[in-house]
């Protein structure tokens, strides 16, 4: 099944290097470009593209405003978001993921983990830039943020080590070979933590974890 890709950036250059590599892929196409938010947001509800890339910085609505108007908590009917940046520790990747993001890519991270975050946001899973989700989780870990609610029941000893290695960036194929277990059991596991977290993707149990206050553990 090819997916097709909504690019949104605002300049000519990334947009062209970005359609470049995706449409090397042989199960994606890219559909439409955008330089700027208020466009893409336009395009995105035209087109309704499988996944939509953003740029964060954009003139006339930023991605964060885009990200928010088509994969946001209040839409009904959301398009799965990937931010592709430059930026990997200010606010505005943190805001980028709460606003609905289901990846977060660096504009560096190259044409492998870029098809494979495409992917993943296609078929509703999510990938983070490893290299970015470790530095993410220790600039909001133990930070002042309100911290998030409680897991509606406890997690299990493997749940906790699942979801520390969501939080590391890993993708499923890598945490069952890491744990020793099936994929089929680490998507059991998935799913669990999502219903127990309240978080509709990969994205917000990482955010999870990251505003878990230090000191406190899951319990088995």
């Amino acid at each position: 099944m090819t997916v097709r890709v909504l690019l949104a950036d605002d300049q000519d250059l990334v947009r062209a290097g970005l359609r470049a590599i995706l449409d090397a892929q042989p199960d994606i196409e890219v559909v439409g470009e955008a330089a700027d938010g208020e466009r893409a947001v336009a395009l995105a509800r035209e087109l309704r593209p499988d996944v939509c890339l953003f740029d964060i910085r954009m003139p006339r609505a930023d991605g964060l405003a885009a990200t928010r108007a088509v994969a946001g908590p209040d839409v009904t009917d959301p398009i799965p978001v990937v931010v592709i940046t430059t930026f990997d520790l200010d606010e505005y990747v943190y805001e980028a993921l709460r606003s609905g993001a289901r990846g977060f890519l660096l504009k560096n991270a190259g044409a492998v983990l870029l098809r494979e975050a495409v992917h993943a946001a296609a078929r509703g899973d999510a990938l983070i830039d490893p290299n970015v989700t470790v530095r993410l989780i220790e600039a909001f870990a133990g930070s002042s943020r309100t911290p998030r609610a409680a897991p509606s029941a406890p997690l299990t000893e493997r749940e906790d080590q699942v979801l520390a290695a969501v939080a590391r960036g890993l993708g499923n194929a890598e945490i069952g070979r890491e744990l020793h277990i099936s994929l089929s059991t680490v998507k059991t596991h998935i799913g669990s933590l999502m219903s127990k977290l309240g978080a509709r993707n990969r994205v917000e149990l990482a955010i999870w974890a990251a505003e878990r206050p230090a000191g406190r553990r899951p319990s088995s």
